[in-house]
């Protein structure tokens, strides 16, 4: 699927008729709006003699940022000191810091926030630069896209890419009598397979879970069933849900008959995100959709595989956090300096890929770790099956506690109410402010 570039031409042209005061503001932020302060001449390399840089991370990429920061300060006269936030104050900092004029040299954000953060003046323009870089079309295309503005001027490059696979456990799947090597390849076999591991009847283990009140786990992992079946789920221009399409529905009535047949971790219902993966890194999960970036944290054989849609197909969420120079920053050139090491072979390879992560450039998919790992090279391969939504008003309609996204989901599959098209509604109501 390769309509991300497709959608976020349009939320731009949509975003030059919004921006004259419909964005929504973070708290803390306003007179922040306005176009971005463009750098002075950087050399293509930026500048490495000595500089301390500041950057600001969340903490689910605690790991990924704390291995790349050291690698770079190994091999670096300038030294990144890193702050890691943990991800619910994330937004209220970067809020308060900018309307303060107290943001790092450089912050990464989640992918789905970038294009506000962007549209507001939180990030210089990086246009030049980028546009600079000889590999710059082997670079992942959706961050790219949500790190440009109305006006086509680019602002971030990826940070860590993170993709929801499916993931499954090996030794489960053997005693419930399912081949080990085989991913389920509809959603009508996932369920399936949940329920013949819900029925080996093993204390304290379940066919699958999920984090039913977690509006970013939810996006995370059921977009992309939706995508796979052939299905978009935002409008081009980001302003109307499509949440209420054939596919969808069969998608929550499946996730329904999961939840009323006892397949699902019962603290699904209440899980918000915090621990919405633990019970399948503990071995008490058959399978589920996951991080890709977990592969390496995962202590027992998992196999690993796109999430499927309603008939076949596989996609993914290409999500993950973009990265940029903040507006406050004095140091652009050394921030760039950072930012160029971190598309290199050195980061990307010998820091990513051997960390069992996902490269964010296209040319490296094929590296020596992956080669290690047939699980990788899976990985790589769907991720350019994958999306990213884009919509400036993302985070209501979809993250934020009792979003009209959460409401839709737990009405559809908790309570089982005819209420999807009038839910859907409700998110595109949000969506269009």
């Amino acid at each position: 699927m390769t309509h991300t570039r497709r959608r976020a031409a349009g939320l731009r042209a949509a975003t030059a008729l919004l921006l004259s005061g419909a964005l929504v503001g973070l708290a803390g932020c306003s007179g922040t709006g306005g176009a971005s302060t463009a750098p002075e001449d950087i050399p293509t390399e930026g500048t490495d003699d000595g500089t301390t840089l500041t950057l600001w991370t969340r903490a689910p990429l605690e790991k990924q940022a704390n291995l790349l920061v050291d690698a770079y300060n190994e091999t670096h006269e300038n030294q990144v000191e890193l702050t890691v936030v943990p991800n619910d104050d994330y937004v209220a900092k970067v809020g308060a810091a900018a309307g303060s004029g107290g943001l790092p040299d450089l912050f990464a954000a989640d992918i789905v926030y970038v294009p506000n953060w962007v549209e507001q003046g939180l990030f210089q323009d990086l246009t030049a630069q980028i546009d600079g870089l000889d590999y710059k079309d082997q670079i992942n295309k959706g961050h790219l896209s949500a790190g440009t503005d109305a006006d086509g001027n680019e602002h971030v490059l990826p940070f860590v890419l993170d993709l929801s696979m499916l993931f499954w456990n090996k030794e489960l799947f053997e005693e419930a009598g399912l081949d080990p090597d085989k991913a389920p390849a509809t959603m009508a076999e996932y369920a399936d397979a949940a329920k013949k591991i819900q029925a080996l009847g093993k204390d304290g283990v379940y066919g699958t879970a999920t984090g039913l009140n977690c509006g970013g786990c939810l996006v995370f992992t059921w977009f992309p069933s939706i995508w796979a079946s052939g299905e978009e789920v935002l409008s081009d221009d980001g302003r109307e849900s499509l949440l209420a399409n054939d596919a969808a529905k069969e998608i929550y009535d499946t996730w329904r008959d999961l939840w009323e047949s006892g397949a699902v971790l019962p603290s699904s219902q209440d899980e918000a995100g915090p621990t919405w993966t633990a019970g399948f890194t503990e071995g008490n999960v058959g399978l589920m959709f996951y991080p890709a970036t977990l592969l390496s944290s995962t202590p027992f054989d998992a196999g690993v595989a796109g999430i499927p849609g309603v008939d076949g197909g596989a996609s993914t969420f290409v999500g993950g956090d973009g990265i940029g120079i903040s507006k406050d920053s004095k140091k652009a050139a050394q921030a760039w300096n950072f930012l160029t090491w971190l598309m290199s072979e050195d980061a990307q390879v010998e820091v990513l890929a051997k960390n069992n992560d996902v490269v964010s450039r296209a040319d490296f998919a094929d590296n020596e770790y992956a080669a290690e790992d047939p699980r990788l090279v899976t990985i790589n391969e769907v991720a350019s099956e994958g999306d990213t939504p884009v919509a400036l008003n993302f985070q209501q309609a979809f993250n934020a506690p009792g979003s009209p996204w959460l409401t839709l989901v737990r009405n559809a599959v908790l309570e089982g109410t005819d209420t999807v098209d009038a839910d859907n509604d409700g998110i595109t109501e949000i969506l269009a402010q």
